[in-house]
């Protein structure tokens, strides 16, 4: 019968306060609720839906669809966020990047639109439920700035025509966008947000809003600045916001007919200018020249293809990344023993290099040297690196030196003691490390304290 309790405790969890607040985060801040907060977020809401109108009609055109669709999309955002976000500034509605990417595969049908617009929401709904909000630490900030910058020059020029779509793409650049936004704010304003939630209500806010023919939104960094400098305090300033959409589609359309061309691509470059930082560039040549190589790659391909843009960006970090990670930074000291500090975790990646040093420093030097390896610093290891290492200490045995580790992490020595290395030591510390060579240089093959041994082969 334990796993009918199992059972219970676990739809006990699923049930609690806690779970409940996390899947509807406005059971978190609405019993706080007042009337300070209430003038705040009707000022900030009321500003941001002053703001959101012109824009939205403009971003309909970059999309390539009559101007109503961009007030279609621009008021469900509103709604679902106050119940389901996790940020007080974000806003969610059309942007000049999703209005891009949508224009390759909407090509001015309003019906694709909408049809574009579930297809995002249930995929980015799926990656909420399954937790893969993860999967967007891998695109990197230099990536991102590349794609952007492409992205508002493009647009200022009217080039969209440049830009491909495809479906993948754009619920995962819509997710980016607007949990970028988010994390900035929140570490501007001091708090935190949930990023499987936010996906969530992304997610949540394109399935309804495909019901009300509109087009895929994301958070939009400019209005989410404006609320944010109005002082709003919850996001039940997006409610204001999406009632002045309405009010503008029930009352106003006929006007919007008279909008002149001009003013709204006046709207749009206005908009966009800011997302061109070329600010980034000495920056990033101060800090790390090497992040200046996905910045520039995603820039210029994103002129070409979109998709092939952050393709590229992404296939050059994951490069840079892999170099890291293959050539692990190893600081060696002599202390008549060599000691090695390992800078970082031993993957298979970095299993030749290691192996490389450790043969050029130690095995092959005349006479051969004895080696202490530091791994104060190494939390994960796999099982390439286990049979190298296994080789290694063999190695070390023909030749009648010894191969010590010391500052094993547990986690690290659980799996090297599973692996049950012929000849396998290990010290607490280097200092333990080295007072064992030096007394075994006295009395050879003689155990001392501190020290596990495993026999010889």
């Amino acid at each position: 019968m334990d796993w009918l309790l199992d059972i219970r405790q676990s739809a006990l969890g699923c049930c609690s306060c806690n779970t409940v607040k996390a899947w509807l985060p406005i059971l978190s801040w609405l019993p706080q609720y007042n009337l300070k907060w209430l003038r705040m977020d009707f000022l900030a809401g009321l500003t941001v839906g002053l703001t959101v109108v012109p824009q939205a009609l403009a971003y309909a055109e970059v999309a390539g669809l009559p101007v109503q669709y961009g007030l279609y999309s621009a008021f469900m955002g509103g709604f679902i966020y106050t119940f389901l976000g996790t940020s007080k500034d974000v806003t969610l509605g059309p942007t000049a990047i999703m209005s891009l990417l949508c224009f390759s595969v909407v090509g001015g049908q309003p019906n694709r639109a909408v049809l574009l617009t579930l297809l995002c929401g249930i995929i980015q709904a799926a990656m909420a439920l399954l937790r893969l909000g993860f999967l967007l630490d891998f695109i990197s900030f230099p990536v991102i700035k590349g794609f952007t910058c492409a992205a508002a020059v493009t647009i200022s020029f009217g080039q969209v025509k440049g830009f491909g779509g495809g479906l993948a793409l754009i619920p995962f650049m819509g997710l980016l966008e607007s949990i970028a936004i988010a994390k900035a704010f929140a570490s501007q304003n001091d708090y935190r947000i949930d990023a499987n939630q936010e996906l969530l209500a992304i997610g949540v806010t394109n399935i309804m809003g495909s019901f009300v023919s509109a087009y895929p939104v994301t958070g939009s960094f400019g209005r989410t600045a404006v609320n944010s400098q109005t002082g709003v305090c919850t996001p039940a300033g997006g409610i204001v916001t999406s009632v002045i959409v309405l009010l503008s589609l029930e009352f106003l359309m006929p006007a919007f007919y008279y909008i002149p061309k001009a003013s709204l691509a006046a709207v749009i470059i206005c908009a966009v200018a800011p997302m061109v930082d070329y600010r980034v560039v000495p920056k990033m040549w101060r800090i790390r020249k090497l992040d200046l190589l996905p910045f520039f790659v995603t820039f210029l391909m994103s002129f070409w293809e979109v998709q092939y843009g952050i393709i590229a960006g992404v296939a050059v970090s994951g490069v840079l990344l892999l170099h890291t990670l293959a050539r692990p930074q190893i600081k060696m000291s002599d202390h008549g023993v060599l000691v090695m500090e390992l800078s970082s975790g031993l993957t298979f990646p970095a299993t030749e290099y290691l192996s490389h040093i450790i043969h050029t420093e130690a095995l092959q030097a005349s006479p051969p040297r004895s080696v202490v390896l530091d791994c104060c610093h190494v939390s994960v290891i796999d099982y390439t690196v286990i049979s190298e290492l296994r080789d290694l200490l063999r190695q070390f045995k023909l030749r009648r030196v010894q191969l010590v580790f010391s500052g094993l992490q547990l986690p690290v020595l659980k799996v090297l003691e599973a692996a049950d290395l012929q000849g396998f030591r290990y010290t607490d510390s280097v200092d333990a490390a080295l007072q064992m060579e030096s007394q075994s240089l006295l009395h050879d093959d003689q155990r001392c304290p501190n020290t596990v041994w495993r026999g010889d082969i």
